[in-house]
Order: C-alpha cells, then structure tokens, then sequence
C-alpha cells in the first residue's frame, strides 16, 4: 500500500511539517543499539525513519531493515548509497537521482540495477531528487559520489536544479548538506526552492540543534532529517519533535 508519499504531499498542503531519523547502520556496532534508537523513536513523536549510509554491505543492511521494523510504527524508508543498500522489508525506498551531480551511475545507473529488486517485493517508490548542497567541507556523500556540491549561497542554482527535477516527474525533493556536515543548508536558500517548486521538500545535513531546526521548518522544509545530533545528545529528539509540531502556517 502506498502510504509514505500521499503522506509526504499532504504535508505540504496543510503546511504541517515532521521529523524524520536517519539511521546509518555503519556507525552501530549491535543490535541492541538499534534497538536503543527504536525505542526512541516509539517515544519521541518522530514520523520517519530513514536507513541508509555510504558503505554498508547488504546483510548487516538487511539486518539493520528487520530489526527496525519490527520495532517502529512509523514508516522505515529505505535511503540507499548504493544498490546493496536496496533490500526487501521496508515500507518505501527514496529513488534518489543526484540531479546536482553529473555522475550517470547516480542520475540513472544504479536504478536500473535496483528496479527489479524492488518491482519484485512491491516497495513504494517514491522518486527524489536528490541535491547535494555544500556544508562547509567535504563528506561522505560528495565524496563517494564524486560530485560537487551547491555552493550554498547560490540559491539561484538550487532553485533551477529543483525545478529541472519536478519538470522531470520527480516527486519529491531532497536537499543535504551531508553527514557531518559544518553547517546546515542556509534558510535562504531551503526558502528560495520550497516557494518555487510545488514537491515536498526535504531538508537534512548539519541540523544538531533547536535553532537549526526551526528555523529549516520556518524556511519551507516539508521534513527535517537528523542523525548525527542525536548519537551525542539522544535526548534532542524530544525537543526537536515539540519544534515540528508548532504553527508554520
């Protein structure tokens, strides 16, 4: 049943907005750990829980998959770096096309190794464009997807890039300053593509505190993804729920 987009679209129509977790298996060493990060989850109001990473071998993703999901209401989607990352149990993957790169293996070649897979267990896709935006140095992403980034005072070009995407057929858009990233993507910036295109946007990278947070909601994000932050401080996520939950309109 496809339920995390229509979700995701409404959002945008209401102007309500949601939290969302990104897991990345490679920095958890046991199970129980993320059975510690499901347990938050249950409790702090969050609406999302995105899996993904940069290196991740597809059993210990697999795993990660089941564990989570036998675990959280909220919907688990999938957020792969690569093709091994794209594996069955999950309620929905973000087909992220990297429309800020120039890397046809991530504008369209992995997908083509992917869409059977995922043809086959009948998964939600939710088709994204997926734009890199530079956070101050260099990450994971940039790195292992051998792009560079928005620079992130040219919301001119976000902008374009954004709007390219949904003249394509994307149905939702995806800026990130990556893992670790210095700084978060400028409200400027998240405002200038959220007025021009009419898709759900989601904001991730760099977000670690109350301020960051509210003020990429205020902006125009849609979703706002947090991970880092909360492997320090797990106790944020309270407060970065109440922050989501307030009146945007």
């Amino acid at each position: 049943m496809n339920a995390v987009l229509p979700s995701l679209i409404n959002l945008r129509k209401s102007r309500k907005k949601a939290l969302a977790v990104l897991v990345d298996p490679d920095k958890l060493s046991s199970n129980e750990q993320l059975l510690d990060i499901a347990e938050l989850v249950v409790h702090s109001g969050v609406d999302l829980l995105f899996v993904g990473g940069s290196l991740m071998l597809e059993e210990h993703f697999r795993e990660a998959v089941r564990v989570l999901k036998s675990k959280v209401k909220v919907p688990v989607v999938l957020f792969p770096g690569s093709p091994l990352q794209v594996v069955p149990g999950a309620d929905a993957i973000l087909f992220l096309s990297l429309i800020s790169g120039r890397n046809p293996e991530l504008l369209i070649g992995h997908h083509v190794l992917a869409a059977p897979a995922i043809r086959k267990w009948n998964m939600e896709v939710i088709p994204t464009g997926y734009m890199l935006i530079d956070g101050g140095r260099p990450t994971s992403v940039s790195y292992v997807s051998q792009t560079l980034p928005i620079p992130n005072n040219k919301p001119d070009i976000a902008v374009a890039t954004a709007l390219a995407g949904e003249m394509l057929g994307l149905k939702c858009i995806y800026m990130d300053a990556g893992s670790g990233a210095e700084n978060p993507i400028s409200p400027e910036m998240i405002n200038a593509v959220s007025s021009e295109v009419n898709l759900p946007l989601i904001v991730g990278g760099g977000l670690r505190d109350e301020k960051s947070i509210q003020q990429a909601f205020t902006a125009g994000a849609d979703v706002v993804v947090v991970g880092n932050a909360i492997e320090n401080e797990p106790e944020l996520l309270f407060s970065f729920s109440e922050i989501k939950d307030k009146n945007y309109k």
